[in-house]
């Protein structure tokens, strides 16, 4: 298994100057090349499809190789695989008590 840093997600409350909205995941976010130390703000609306838990707590992001391997070694799966491109797959897990985004891009 390998894995690449991509970088940290931030929820927060208020929209920063350029974030972009995605309609589907009824969310608001940030270029983590925007900012130092690749951060990635998120302003999550109701409605959405990440569970609660996302809405308050930041996240690493890691481009995986074989994202079910990590699923399989994860200590809870809280936002199961989802295609957000041709190729391209994110899922969120818990593992160690800390929210982790798997992106596996074939």
């Amino acid at each position: 298994m390998s894995a690449e840093y991509m970088h940290i997600g931030i929820p927060i409350t208020n929209k920063k100057p350029g974030m972009t909205y995605n309609d589907g995941m009824k969310l608001w976010m940030s270029n983590p090349d925007d900012y130092d130390y690749k951060i990635e703000y998120l302003k999550f609306e109701e409605g959405g499809p990440f569970p609660e838990i996302m809405h308050k707590n930041p996240h690493i992001a890691y481009k995986v190789d074989d994202i079910q391997k990590y699923i399989d070694d994860a200590d809870a799966v809280i936002f199961p695989v989802t295609s957000i491109g041709p190729g391209t797959s994110i899922a969120f897990v818990i593992k160690d008590n800390t929210i982790l985004e798997l992106y596996e891009q074939k």
